[in-house]
């Protein structure tokens, strides 16, 4: 689009303007303040969407209550006191005072999509194209936005009690002024995006940039909403269509290969204090959307790290065991087994190359399309490791469920302790191949010894609000 600019964090514009005030009366919504810009331009809510609280900063959660990490002591003893909560899976993770940050951050973009949605096609300057466009973005930004609210406080997709399963409440209106909300159903919120998806497609744009929605994202985004619904015939498709778009796309985009990145001149070394280079989420070629969170575990934290048991799942030649460490940081030993994420810092989780080939072998596997689904599998695998030891073996390869487990523990291989796993834990809780799956936490003593362990009870598969949310909105249920 010719009106695109830069990406600037955007704080002249009333939407950030209003998201600092408490309250506003009809009549400022009448007026535009002197020194103060209102949107009403189509460039306006073009440069809304380059504003960077719509992609930086998500909630950690994720990684937290994902079961393929541990804590070790005695620095799980220090570490705060959300994460301790979060990762013990307890009830109650917030003061009554607090806000919950699974929440707010999603809350302003929220916010902004709505007002883009509901506003730009009646804005001034733009073509009807243009406009269309700067929606459809807004819809895809305003669904992905959702499928993250809805797992982390509605209950896992379940086709039989989706329909009066509490979910989040569905926000369409830009208006600080609402406190009164209601949960809709979880069918309900995934119908909602769904439906966002089905209208934003048709007028994305190719891929020509990491940090906003494309053609290529919306139809992964989709095909993942489908997975955690259970849909496997419909999600297929979009990850075939999307792996398609991305052929149109401007910026280069494709998987890293290990085996050169981690060589003489690649692109991940030097290897140095901490840890191998990584692009940053602008230029990282494995990035659809530049969505992103700060994990200070795959960084310099020590009290999360992966146990014996999930290491044991890592080939030794597999390359991707670079991104962690043996150590504490800065200095000392591990207990013998377990292993410290130390790259890189942020965690791109819009959507990635990674995870679009691992979806859609899933969906291949499940639909009974195996050696489709052993070549995308040994697609991804080739470019982590030496070819040699790439190959799935021949005994996995033909056999549907072991070679869906195969790939799900691929996805654990490839996401270690960057928050994919809770969301695989919550879509496997309902599944029939998988019933009767228990989750554990494990924390261990400093010399690796199992000192408390912890179950997921099938309530905490969903966050409860915070009493701050509850007492805002006296009419809403809470999660048990």
């Amino acid at each position: 689009m010719q009106i695109r600019t830069k990406y600037i964090k955007i704080t002249a514009l009333l939407v950030l303007i209003m998201l600092g005030l408490g309250s506003c009366e009809d009549s400022f919504l009448e007026v535009k303040p002197k020194g103060k810009l209102i949107a009403d331009k189509t460039w306006d809510y073009d440069l809304l969407l380059n504003n960077r609280d719509l992609v930086d900063q998500i909630s950690t959660a994720s990684i937290v209550l994902g079961d393929e990490i541990a804590a070790i002591q005695p620095e799980f003893q220090i570490t705060d006191l959300h994460s301790s909560r979060s990762f013990k899976w307890e009830d109650v993770i917030y003061d009554n005072d607090e806000d919950a940050d699974e929440m707010k951050q999603f809350m302003i973009m929220l916010y902004c999509y709505n007002k883009i949605i509901n506003e730009v096609m009646d804005s001034e300057g733009g073509t009807e194209e243009e406009k269309k466009s700067i929606r459809a973005q807004a819809l895809a930004g305003r669904a992905n936005t959702y499928l993250w609210l809805i797992n982390f406080y509605g209950k896992p997709y379940n086709e039989v009690s989706s329909a009066t399963d509490p979910g989040f409440p569905i926000i369409t209106e830009s208006d600080i002024t609402l406190n009164d909300f209601t949960r809709a159903s979880v069918k309900d919120v995934y119908d909602f995006i769904v439906n966002d998806l089905v209208e934003a497609i048709p007028d994305l744009p190719h891929m020509d940039e990491r940090m906003r929605p494309s053609d290529a994202f919306a139809k992964a985004l989709l095909g993942k909403t489908y997975m955690y619904m259970g849909k496997f015939n419909e999600a297929l498709p979009l990850f075939n269509g999307s792996i398609a778009d991305l052929s149109n796309a401007t910026v280069p985009v494709g998987l890293y290969d290990y085996n050169v990145e981690f060589s003489d001149g690649g692109a991940f070394l030097p290897i140095g204090f901490f840890g191998p280079e990584y692009p940053t989420v602008e230029s990282c070629k494995e990035s659809m959307l530049g969505f992103q969170m700060m994990n200070g575990w795959s960084y310099v934290w020590n009290e999360l790290v992966l146990p014996p048991q999930t290491v044991a799942l890592y080939d030794n030649s597999d390359l991707r065991l670079n991104w962690f460490r043996t150590t504490y940081f800065p200095f000392g030993n591990l207990p013998e087994g377990f292993l410290r994420r130390c790259s890189p810092m942020a965690v791109y989780v819009g959507f990635n190359i990674p995870d679009l080939y691992l979806y859609r072998a899933e969906c291949k596997a499940r639909l009974n399309e195996l050696p489709e689904a052993v070549g995308d599998l040994e697609t991804l695998r080739k470019h982590r490791m030496p070819q040699e030891d790439a190959i799935v073996p021949v005994e996995i390869a033909s056999q549907q469920l072991d070679l869906i487990k195969f790939i799900l523990d691929e996805r654990i291989r490839e996401f270690a302790l960057q928050g994919y796993r809770w969301f695989d834990m919550r879509r496997l809780s309902v599944d029939p191949l998988f019933s009767g799956a228990t989750y554990t936490h494990v924390i261990y003593t400093v010399s690796g010894e199992i000192e408390t362990t912890y179950t997921l009870s099938p309530e905490r598969l969903t966050l409860r609000f915070p009493q701050k949310v509850m007492d805002q909105n006296p009419g809403m249920e809470n999660n048990p």
